[in-house]
């Protein structure tokens, strides 16, 4: 909790056929994840969607949003990440978006799946965040260049193991570095990392 920015990231398992039936939420910027599964959206916008393994889903919940989500599934679990971001504007008007990422643009990169422009790669957030995922191969090595100067990088490893400036990682390890204008990551066994760049002053 309370990273910067980032209010905080829920690592979460919804049961088969059980959810969330309808609440509010304002002033929050809601990004999920959806992990495997298949999570049933539905909010007071007129949305009603699926929220697939694969896509990024984002609420800016503004002036206040109403929704529900439920396992779309008898027979599975939803293994989903839910993330809230503390927005650099309030009580804009809600918004809703979802994109379905291509698993080859993240294959030995880190692919941006947030960013606060609208015309960039992946979903638009009201804040000044950045967010990438990576489907990383053994012995691989990447520099990440924080994008704005005052943010730091909260990364969360989905699977495998990495080392982040020195710091060794194994799955679902979570490590903050701020003060920095860059991060060096090795991959050290084929691994998943998601990496959420968020400003450390709100």
């Amino acid at each position: 909790m309370n990273f910067g920015a980032l209010r905080v990231l829920n690592d979460g398992i919804v049961s088969a056929a059980r959810g969330f039936g309808k609440h509010a939420h304002d002033n929050m910027e809601i990004i999920s994840i959806p992990l495997s599964g298949d999570l049933e959206h539905e909010d007071n916008m007129g949305n009603k969607t699926v929220v697939k393994q694969g896509d990024v889903q984002i609420m800016s919940a503004g002036t206040g949003v109403m929704h529900s989500e439920y396992n779309k599934n008898k027979d599975q679990e939803v293994k989903f990440l839910q993330i809230w971001v503390f927005p650099n504007q309030k009580n804009v008007t809600p918004r809703y978006d979802q994109i379905t990422l291509d698993p080859q643009s993240m294959k030995n990169t880190l692919a941006q799946i947030v960013s606060p422009n609208l015309d960039d790669e992946g979903v638009m957030s009201h804040q000044n965040t950045y967010f990438h995922m990576g489907d990383l191969e053994k012995d691989l090595c990447l520099t990440y260049d924080i994008k704005s100067t005052g943010n730091g990088v909260y990364a969360f490893v989905l699977e495998g193991d990495v080392t982040i400036d020195g710091q060794a990682l194994n799955k679902r390890d979570g490590f903050g570095v701020w003060d920095t204008s860059s991060i060096e990551i090795t991959a050290d066994s084929n691994a998943k990392l998601l990496l959420m760049e968020v400003p450390m002053e709100l």
